[in-house]
This record gives structure tokens, sequence and C-alpha cells, in this order.
């Protein structure tokens, strides 16, 4: 695609802070963008004076012919997206088009994000990550913190990569929580945050398990890149804090971070660390 600063960005904006983040890049940068909001998942409020349209997520014929008449040849997916009900879906050609090549890919997210990716490219767009606009919002490997992981810590951070992998291997989540070498919790369809809120009902189950361990995010195995890398922001840090974990270890250049310098900075006032982990091959 060559330089993508000299491409006006297309973001296809989904749930949560990346979108407003990428927004503010693009500003920042004097970099030409458009936003395409989808109905009942882009929060409204990031929209005020932003040059953006509305459509359903159903609708990709749509979708497709507002980007093109915006000049879009440049795409970021970005933000969490909720699963529509069959009836919200209501899918154009266009979308009907895109399942019928997914066929069973449809009921594992790496598949469909994968066949929607080759879509978008057949369609005549490129397809960029949001880390390749933002700088800095990638995970570096090593200590990122002023606390930093014991021993202790360390195995199990180690024991969580492996489980991560092996769970990601098979399209399931991205998260797992380790203490004392017990898996405490496992991300599935429900997210971070409702992996942790698992996190007391596990430990009553243990006794003598107090406070303690840790949060790994991993990237699955054969990860696409450029959309749904893991990702922790403030709200994670509120999560572990709440649940009196050590901190959160996270794959090295895989992962975002988003608001990261404020992150760091309430990680170190709270004493917990925030540390990356370059991986070789598979596991830890």
């Amino acid at each position: 695609m060559g330089d993508i600063a000299a491409h006006k960005i297309g973001i296809i904006a989904g749930q949560g802070f990346l979108p407003k983040l990428l927004i503010e890049a693009c500003k920042s940068q004097g970099r030409p963008f458009f936003v395409l909001a989808l109905e009942n998942q882009t929060d409204s409020a990031i929209l005020k004076d932003v040059p953006h349209a509305w459509n359903r997520i159903g609708a990709v014929g749509k979708s497709i012919e507002i980007l093109k008449s915006q000049g879009i040849t440049c795409l970021v997916m970005a933000g969490g997206v909720r699963r529509p009900s069959w009836l919200e879906l209501r899918p154009d050609f266009k979308a009907a088009e895109v399942l019928a090549t997914l066929g069973v890919k449809a009921f594992g997210d790496d598949g469909i994000l994968k066949g929607l990716i080759d879509f978008l490219e057949k369609e005549g767009f490129s397809v960029v990550g949001a880390h390749e606009i933002i700088g800095g919002i990638l995970a570096s490997n090593g200590n990122m913190t002023k606390s930093s992981p014991s021993p202790e810590d360390m195995e199990d951070i180690r024991r969580a990569f492996i489980v991560a992998k092996t769970l990601g291997s098979v399209d399931v989540g991205q998260g797992v929580v380790v203490q004392q070498g017990i898996v405490l919790a496992v991300e599935a369809v429900e997210g971070t945050d409702l992996m942790l809120s698992r996190i007391p009902i596990a430990r009553e189950r243990v006794k003598g398990l107090g406070k303690g361990g840790v949060l790994v995010k991993a990237s699955k195995p054969n990860q696409e890149q450029r959309i749904d890398l893991p990702t922790i922001g403030l709200r994670t840090l509120e999560l572990i804090l709440d649940h009196k974990l050590n901190g959160i270890a996270l794959e090295a250049k895989k992962c975002l971070i988003i608001d990261k310098e404020t992150l760091i900075q309430r990680s170190n006032e709270r004493g917990v660390f925030i540390y990356g982990v370059e991986l070789e091959g598979q596991h830890a």
C-alpha cells in the first residue's frame, strides 16, 4: 500500500476508548479521516465535530458505498463489537456474501476477522492496525512500571502464557488469571471484565488462597495483527486492584495499552506491575 500517511483513513468505530484515540491521533497528525459509526455500538460522544456517517452493522453494501464516496482506500477497525442478534443483523446482499464465504468460520472470532479483511481487500481497501497510526500503544518488552514481578509472579506468568496460547490455538479468549500456579479464570466470549469478576468465586474454592496472582493477556497463535489485538486500559487496572492481583503481564509487541502514560502512572501509584514478555515460539 505504500506510506499510509498519504492515505485518508476510514475508521470503523466499535465500542470502547480506542476509536477516540484514533480520532485524536489523526487530528494531531493532520491526517484526513472519516468515521463509519455502527448503530448500537459506537459511542456518539466521540463524533462531535468529526466527519462521520452512521450505518447498521448488517448493511455492508451501504457501508462500502459510504466509504468509497469519501475517497477512503485505507481502513482501520477499532473497538469491540457486540455480536448482534440475527434480527439486529438483517444482512444485506453484501453481508450475506461475506457470511456465505465464511461458512463454518463464522463461529470463531479469528475466522470472522480474517474473512472480513479478505473481503475488504477484495473490495479495494487496505486494512491497517490501530498501532500503525497511534504511536507507542503496543506493550514493550520488560518492566514498564516501578514495581516488578516477584519470582513467584514470574512462575504464574509462565504458566498463564502456556494456558493462554493453548486456548488461543482453538480460538478461545486472550486472557488468563493464575495465582500460585492455579488457574483462577480464563477469558471466553464474555471478555476480560467479566472474566475478572469470577476471581472471588474461584478463590473461595481454594483454602487459604488470599490476595495475589497475575492477569496475562496474549495474542492467539496466528493472530490477525491488524484487528482485535489483546487490549488493556484503565478499567482493567481498576479491576485487578479491586481483586487484589499483583500485576499484569502482556505479550510484548502484540498487545495494546490504551492511555498508556496514565495507566503506568496509576500503576506506579498503587504498586502493581505492568510487564511485557517477548515470546519465542508458542510459549513463555
